[in-house]
Parts: structure tokens; sequence; C-alpha cells
């Protein structure tokens, strides 16, 4: 099977055992806790803590992830192992309190047997140490033999953090044979031998600080499936690389590069792997709208591009070769991710800029540290100087510079490189400090020879100007109709136009305070000190921001007037394609109240009224109750906004002349992002015009899906579906049921002086007390008390006792209901306990026969 074959047949397979099948969330995650999406259940994190009610009970998803970053960090592995990657695909299905370890481990056995078609006898299980429950069902239920179910630590047990949803998991893998390494199984064998390539955790238990753990009211399952190791498996090939997508890939970089694989060295293979590998990543990251930057993301995207450029240059390549891998990644695998062939020529451009860039001063760079290592002697470590100029004038990462030195057996002294680092940015931090009065630099040199910036930008989009600074990467006009970023607001960007050069301008900051700095992108001729210049902004795309700017302002204002007076306004970003508005309020904003938010949102828009944008005293301001937005700085004469006739708040951005400006407003998620923070995301204007076809496309593919012609005819055809299914699923509880009594024989026949205690399966409470009764009505039983783990979560007792017996049930079972944590009412004929303690049941069962005179 090909990828894109077993991505379908995973896919099809759990939604036709009732799946909903979620979309890939983005690389950029909600969860700050990490810096990219590195698992399939990032996207459900929420579902699993209760911070937020799962809107379905199972769901399917094919999530793209990268470990390129923090603790997550595959990087420097990447092509010198059989399976490491920096972009790789999990595959998983999930239940949210709905089945648990019997049926995960018979879904993924199925799966891998019925439609994989592996051989079982190649297969390897782990359970936890503890696990027995998973031990045996593999054993039992699914059949797997007790000589391939090996039992690990610290690997088969996993943890959302210190506190919150752990429990233990359970790993398949695949023997690919005496060739790979040696016996002994995954606990024992060799690595490359015995191939995990599917986890399933069974989240069972919450921690608390203490680290004791209380089992969760609805366990959940949560599996993820490796696709490229699967299909490493699937296509019977020795790593990842030689899989169909990525081998394509490294075909493409080896005809970019004008390297010949089959006479390639190990060395030169590598440099292919990585070209292939980092293409995937980066193409996926930018479209997921990561830039390339000195911090966070877009540091390890950085990273990740320069370091394939690198390679390329290694490979004697002098001409940029991303581009032309951009291209490649978009037809191998566009036509399972459609938003890269939607954004093809924005990822290319942005990876050809940066690879550019790069270029320029990989040479000089690479000849510098060529010559530093040169001169070291034996075992001296390369400066930290050394490692800075590179990354300061040159552009190298440090983390670039280490796998050269690295090359050549040689150390980089990171402590010094971190030091100069730390100097250098106090030294940047100081340098913008205006009112301390300290030394700041040629940009406040500027403020004090010419004034601040003039912004133009409110009234005209083109305005003519005099270039008063230009160095590589900045430019700074006297007067600008570029907007600097700021107040959640993206910078302008455009083009800066004299006699003799075209500088196209990427954004535009805040330099120091008044000073508009514009970032080159590229320059076309030269701009000069003192020439003329006629600086000109993208006004489609302003345009599009002032709407979304505008319409934060409303939505702080609806949602007041529906949520609540203590909503704040927390944090936003305003860009062209959409906005994002952070608001504290303790719990999850309900479906209702959105559509409430919505209305009066559009109300306003439709009715059109004008908007004022003026500037006055701080002091008038609060007196026409102006509301202040998170995050900015005010000093005594400041700008208000006026958006109609409810809103009235400070903000310094470029905003519409009248609501109607805007367009339909079209709230696209609303979700937590911290304690008592939540963040709603919307799109106005075209944004809502191209959110509602998406919408239309999917209402039209879930009609097909239903089998029904007309969208509108899905609601119906759902609820018949859900009908169907529900009365399947009382069907199911009946023959279960049935089952369980059908049990009561065998039970009695384990009596000991009629008495039977044992521990049941496969019964709800309802079922267990009339289990009990049944075999308490056997033949030669005059007691009898059963235990049962509940798939529900929970634990049960139950005992009944005839007329004629010596028994009393409430009096057997009272010490043992204890231990499992519960209570329950108590009877002389027959009783019944719940408890949570899952752990304790066979104790509990142990004093029930201490109690009935046979323990």
């Amino acid at each position: 099977m090909k990828a894109n074959e077993v991505r379908r047949a995973f896919t099809d397979f759990f939604v036709e055992r009732g799946h909903s099948h979620q979309p890939s969330a983005s690389l950029i995650p909600h969860d700050p806790t990490v810096l990219f999406t590195v698992a399939g259940m990032v996207q459900f994190k929420t579902f699993f803590t209760g911070e937020e009610a799962a809107p379905y009970d199972r769901a399917v998803t094919i999530q793209k992830c990268v470990r390129a970053g923090g603790k997550h960090n595959d990087l420097d592995e990447i092509g010198r192992t059989r399976r490491h990657l920096t972009f790789f695909e999990m595959m998983g299905n999930f239940s949210f309190g709905d089945y648990f370890k019997s049926e995960a481990c018979a879904f993924a056995w199925d799966f891998i047997i019925n439609v994989l078609e592996l051989d079982p006898e190649r297969l390897w299980i782990t359970v936890h140490l503890s696990d027995d429950e998973a031990a045996e069902i593999w054993e039992k239920e699914i059949g797997v033999s007790a000589d391939r179910i090996q039992r690990l630590d610290e690997d088969n047990y996993w943890k959302m953090g210190d506190t919150g949803p752990c429990g233990p998991c359970s790993e398949i893998f695949y023997d690919k044979g005496p060739e790979f390494g040696a016996d002994g199984g995954p606990a024992h064998g060799d690595e490359d031998r015995f191939i995990e390539f599917w986890n399933l955790v069974f989240m069972q238990f919450d921690q608390a600080d203490d680290g004791t753990k209380t089992p969760l009211p609805k366990p959940s399952i949560d599996t993820g499936m490796g696709l490229e190791r699967t299909v490493s498996i699937l296509q019977g090939v020795d790593s990842v690389w030689e899989t169909d997508e990525l081998a394509a890939l490294q075909q493409s970089a080896a005809e970019l590069t004008g390297l010949d694989p089959a006479t390639a060295e190990a060395e030169q293979l590598v440099s292919l792997r990585i070209l292939a590998d980092h293409a995937r990543s980066t193409s996926m990251l930018v479209s997921d709208g990561v830039f390339p930057s000195n911090e966070a993301r877009g540091y390890a995207l950085r990273r990740i591009l320069r370091r394939a450029v690198r390679h390329a240059y290694i490979l004697g390549v002098e001409t940029p070769v991303m581009g032309g891998m951009v291209d490649a990644v978009v037809g191998v695998m566009g036509g399972d991710y459609p938003d890269l062939v939607e954004n093809h020529d924005f990822i290319r451009d942005v990876i050809d800029r940066e690879e550019v860039r790069f270029r320029e001063t990989l040479r000089t760079g690479q000849a510098i540290l060529d010559e530093r290592l040169d001169a070291l002697a034996e075992g001296e470590a390369l400066s930290g100087d050394t490692a800075f100029l590179l990354h300061d004038t040159y552009g190298f990462p440090l983390e670039v510079t280490q796998e050269i030195t690295g090359e050549r057996g040689v150390d980089v002294d990171v402590e010094a490189f971190r030091a100069a680092m730390a100097d250098q940015q106090k030294r940047a931090k100081d340098a913008r400090k205006v009112a301390g009065g300290g030394d700041t630099g040629d940009l406040v040199s500027l403020v004090e020879a010419h004034g601040e910036t003039v912004f133009t930008g409110r009234d005209e989009t083109s305005t003519e100007a005099t270039v008063l600074h230009i160095d590589d990467a900045i430019v700074v006009l006297d007067r600008t109709p570029f907007y600097a970023e700021s107040g959640g607001q993206v910078g302008d960007t455009g083009t800066i136009r004299t006699e003799t050069g075209e500088i196209v301008v990427g954004d535009t900051t805040y330099g120091v305070p008044g000073i508009h700095v514009h970032a080159i992108d590229s320059l076309t001729g030269t701009v000069e000190v003192g020439q003329t210049a006629t600086a000109t902004i993208d006004d489609t795309r302003r345009a599009a921001i002032r709407r979304n700017h505008t319409a934060t302002h409303l939505l702080h204002w609806a949602l007041r007037e529906v949520v609540g007076d203590h909503v704040k306004q927390q944090g936003s970003w305003v860009g062209p394609d959409r906005l994002r508005f952070d608001f504290s309020h303790y719990e999850g904003v309900s479906a209702e109240q959105l559509a409430a938010v919505e209305d009066l949102v559009n109300a306003e828009v439709l009715t059109n009224p004008s908007c004022r944008h003026f500037e006055t005293t701080m002091d008038e301001a609060q007196k026409l109750g102006a509301i202040a937005f998170f995050g900015d700085k005010y000093g005594d004469v400041v700008r208000v906004l006026e958006a109609g006739p409810h809103s009235t708040e400070l903000c310094g951005g470029t905003h519409v002349k009248a609501l109607g400006d805007i367009g339909l407003v079209r709230i696209l998620s609303e979700g937590s992002i911290g304690s008592n923070i939540r963040r709603i995301e919307a799109v106005t204007g075209d944004g809502t015009r191209q959110a509602v076809r998406a919408l239309d496309e999917q209402l039209a593919a879930t009609a097909a899906a239903l089998g029904v012609a007309n969208a509108d005819e899905a609601p119906e055809a759902a609820a018949r579906l859900t009908a169907a299914n529900k009365d399947l699923r009382k069907e199911l509880d009946r023959l279960k049921q049935q089952l369980a009594v059908g049990q009561a024989p065998a039970l009695a026949g384990k009596a000991v002086d009629g008495v039977v205690v044992d521990q049941v399966d496969g019964v709800d409470r309802n079922g267990l007390r009339d289990l009990a009764v049944s075999v308490r009505d056997q033949d030669g039983v005059h007691a009898v008390v059963l235990g049962a783990v509940f798939e529900a979560g929970g634990v049960g007792l139950a005992a009944a006792v005839t007329p004629e017996s010596p028994h009393n049930a409430g009096v057997l079972i009272e010490d043992a209901k204890k231990t499992i944590g519960g209570g329950g009412k108590a009877s002389d004929d027959i009783s019944v306990a719940g408890g949570k303690d899952v752990g304790a049941l066979g104790g509990a069962l142990d004093q029930a026969r201490a109690a009935a005179g046979i323990g």
C-alpha cells in the first residue's frame, strides 16, 4: 500500500466504526506548552482534561506533526537514522469516555490484520508492568500468544504532565527479522529489528500534586500510529527514507542537485534525505502560518530551512533549490493536503526569500568558519565569539555551526556564545529605552535630528517622503503611510520607490518609539539617504486589516452585552485574513451565546452607522466612556474609535469609515487559551465569503456521506442514523445482559460450601445485580458476592443470599465496599455498592470471602 492509500484506509476503517473524522489541526497549537503540534491528541487536550465537553464520543485524525524544538527535537538525527523525521504524520483514533481498552485493542488488531494484512506472527505487544488487564485482553480476547506480550516500565506509561490525566499504554511492534538485529522482542531485542508503529494510551487516572492517582470517571483512549513507519513495514523497505513519498522527494532533490544516488557517497545520501525531510517540514510550517524569524517557532523554521540550504551547498549547488523542493512536496502531498496546493505560491515565495538571503552570506560565513577551525589546536573548542559572529553577521543558527564543527570533531563554547548573545540583547534593549537617557543609537539620533515619523496612512495610501536612513535590513522615512505594528494590528507592506531603486517592504514596526521602521524584503537598484521616495502601501491588504480591526471592537461590545460586563479584552491579533480576540471569562461561551454575539455584531454592520476616529485628551476619552484595550500604552492625548452607537474604545489602529464596510462577520472558533482566558477567531468581508463557501462544501460532502441529495436533508438523515445506532446499542446492551446472566451456571460451579465470590466482566451496574441474583438461584448456592469493573468507569459489588442462608447480604460486603471507596444501600437479602478504586477490587473480594467464612 502507498502512503495515500494507508491514510484513506485508516480513516475509512474508523469512520465505519462510528468515529467522527476530524481534519488535521494546524502545526501551530493552541496549547502553550508545546512549540508545535507534536501528536494527534494535542487538538483534543481540553477534551481529555475536562476543560471542554467533546462534541463527539469518538474521533479519527491524520495529524500533521513537527518535532524540531524544545524537548521534542529530532533535528540532529535526521538523515542518519532509519526512522527520525522533523515532519511526520500521526494516525490516531480517540475515545472520549466511550470505549476503552478492550475495544481499542480489538480495533487496532482488526485494522492491522484484516486491512493492512500484516502477519500476526511478526507482531509483538508491550504493556505496562502494572497493567494486567491489558495483558489479559491481548492474550484472552485478541488471541496474541503470551510469549509475544512483554512488560515495560516507564516506556509504557503516559502522563500529560506532572498532574492530570495519565495511564498505562500498550505498544504494537513489528519484527523485521533477524537480518535487522538481535532477537528478544521489543524489551530485549534490537530497536532496528522491532519497530514500534502504534501506541495505545489508556487514560484512566487523574494524578494529583502528591502523585496519588484517582480513577477517571470516564476513561478515554488516545492512540498514535506513525504513518511513515507503518508504510515502511507495508512496503517491505529498510527505512522510512525508502517509502514511496519520501523516496520521490529524494529523487527530486537528486535531480535539483545533479547527484546520482547510485554513485553517491554515504554523507551525500544523508544530505539528500535532509533536503527531502526539511522540504516537507518547512512547506507545511509556512503553509500553516509560521514565518522564518529569530524567535520561537520562526527560529525553529529558520534552523530547518538554513540547515537544508547548507546541505545543498555541501553538494556543490550554487543556485537556490528549496523552491523546487516545495514544488516537489506539493506534487507528492498536495492530494491529501489541499492547503499546500492553495498556498503553493506563497510557500515558495517565503522559502525562496529565506534561501536567497542565507546564500548571500553562506559562502563567506563558511570560509570564516573553515579558517577558524583550521587554526584550532587539538582538542580546542570553537570560541563563542566566532559562533556569535557567524550567527549575528552571517545568519548561521548556532545549531548549524555545531553541526559543521561536529563533522570535524570540534565542540563549540556554547556558554560563551550565550553570553555574547545576552550582551547583544541587553544592548539592543537599552537602545530602545528612549526615556532612560542612554545611548539609543542611530534611530534615536534620527528622532533628535528630524523628529518622529509623520504617519500619513489615515488619509492616504501613497506619500512623497525623504529617505533618512537605510541599511541592509531597514529603511526609515521622514513621513510614511505605512502603519507600524502595534495594538495587535500587523504592520503594513508595500513598496518604496526612488529614481534609482525600489524596495519591497515586508513589514513595518517601531524601531524606537515614534520611528517607523520598514523591513526590506528585497531591493532592486539603489536607494540612498536624502533621496525623494514614493511610499505606497498594499491598500487591498490594509482594507482587509481595517475590516478585521473594527470588527474586534464590535466583538468586544457584543461579548459584554451577551456574556457579561466582566468580559475584558486580553489581547488581539489583527491581520488581513482573520482576527483573533482574547478576553477574560471563566467558562466556555455556549453556542447560543456565540450566535447571539454574531447576530449583534452583524446587526450593527447591516445598519451601517458611521465610525468616528479622532484624537482627544485621556480625560475627555474617559468621560465618553471609552474602554482601553489590553497591552496598549496611552499618553495624555489618545485616539478614540466610536464604532457605531454602542462601541467606544481607545485605539490607535486603522478602521473603516462605516460599519457596513466590514461586511458579514463570521465567528470561526471559541476556546480556552489559559486559566479564565478565552479566544475567538473570526473573519470578515471576503474571509466570510470563503468560510461560508467552505462550509457549503462540507455540508454537501456530509449530505453525500449520509446518502441524501441535498444538504437540508442531512439533519433528518443524521437523526435517522443516530436513532438506528441507539436502537443497536440497546440491542447490544440486551445481548450483553443475556450473555452475562448466562454465566450463572458456570459461576455456581465455583461455589465453596454453597458460597460464590468472584469477579465478572462485561456487565453494567444493573447487570451485576441481576447476575448475582441469578447465581444465588442456582442449585447448591445460598450466598453470592460478585465484583466488576464497569466500562463506563468505576467498580461495583453485588451480594445476594437465599432465605435459608446463614449470611446477611449487607454484612458480606460491609467492609468490602469501604475498600473500593464507595457505598450503597444495604439489605438482608440483596445489597449492591459502587466505588471508584478499581485497583482495590481484588482485596475487596478477599474481604467478602473472609466475611463468608471461605477466605
